[in-house]
């Protein structure tokens, strides 16, 4: 199976807007996220993949069938908020699929560049 950025991304966004206790752990299935276009097969897949890399903390040895989502870990809060804005995150994707190339972190730095430029633009203050 190929990773899908646009998955990852959306899984991300759903994960962070989920009203939870601290330290509690969700169990659900990936039909209950509520992304439409993906199978169930793929939003499985790809949560597995942000849970690999550190993106979200599952709380604990993750269940045969199903998901275990405790918190976003701090680098997919940053993740997040570094695509969160619809406009940005188009840009980042167009200059990764320009460049022929796609890592969370490329997409990252090159949302954060975007970020940056409308914080200059608009304060004027350079960072």
């Amino acid at each position: 199976m190929q990773r899908d950025m646009d998955l990852l991304r959306e899984i991300l966004l759903k994960l962070e807007g989920m009203s939870q206790q601290a330290n509690s752990i969700l169990t659900f299935k990936a039909g209950d996220l509520g992304i439409e276009g993906f199978t169930d097969d793929q939003v499985i897949y790809h949560f597995r993949l942000l849970a690999d890399e550190g993106y979200i903390d599952q709380g604990g040895r993750p269940p045969l069938s199903g998901l275990m989502f405790r918190q976003l870990t701090w680098k997919g809060h940053d993740f997040a908020d570094s695509v969160r804005d619809s406009e940005i995150w188009r840009k980042a994707r167009g200059g990764a699929l320009a460049a022929g190339g796609w890592t969370l972190d490329l997409i990252k730095d090159l949302a954060k560049g975007y970020v940056r430029k409308k914080l200059s633009d608009t304060t004027g203050i350079e960072l």
